[in-house]
């Protein structure tokens, strides 16, 4: 990603707070005058990384609607019995590649996953699908995720990027998963 422009405004008026806005292609941050640099470079840092964040995330959510993906799978896989609420991209999540509320039907997809090839996410939005129906990752769970075809190649390839492990409770042991 391209380096962000920063613009500081330092204010007499203002006393604590330190806020940021996005014009254009620039950061433009307003903080007290009196408050020391190395407070101020660390907060800066953080805003950059959520104005970062947001961004990719509303390039992702123009690229492709998830609800739509989302009801492509649902008919092809599950003969259109789920009922997904929302799903949406989000890019506080950097330890799970998603997440369901099988209660509600809402689904939480990382933001990284959306970066990731089509057959990858498309793997990730129908295993948290399949959450709707069992939330365990039990024997009839990973039956239900083994029908998409790329299954194997897919939880290959999160696990070299580390968002899947052999010994988490996303992937079932080997001997289990037949």
């Amino acid at each position: 990603m391209e380096t962000m422009e920063v613009k500081i405004v330092r204010s007499r008026r203002r006393r604590r707070t330190v806020s940021a806005r996005l014009v254009r292609d620039t950061l433009e941050v307003r903080a007290p005058l009196l408050i020391p640099q190395h407070e101020l470079a660390r907060i800066v840092a953080d805003f950059k990384v959520k104005f970062e964040r947001k961004k990719i995330k509303d390039e992702l959510d123009r690229k492709e609607s998830l609800l739509e993906k989302a009801a492509r799978i649902n008919e092809q896989y599950f003969d259109d019995k789920l009922t997904v609420n929302s799903i949406e991209y989000v890019t506080d999540q950097s330890s799970k590649f998603g997440c369901c509320n099988y209660r509600t039907g809402n689904i939480r997809i990382s933001h990284r996953v959306g970066l990731m090839p089509a057959w990858v996410r498309d793997y990730v939005i129908l295993h948290e699908m399949a959450h709707l129906l069992v939330p365990a990752h039990n024997k009839e769970f990973w039956d239900i995720v083994s029908r998409y075809k790329l299954t194997e190649r897919a939880r290959g390839y999160l696990i070299a990027v580390g968002l899947e492990s052999e010994s988490g409770s996303e992937i079932p042991p080997r001997e289990n998963h037949r």
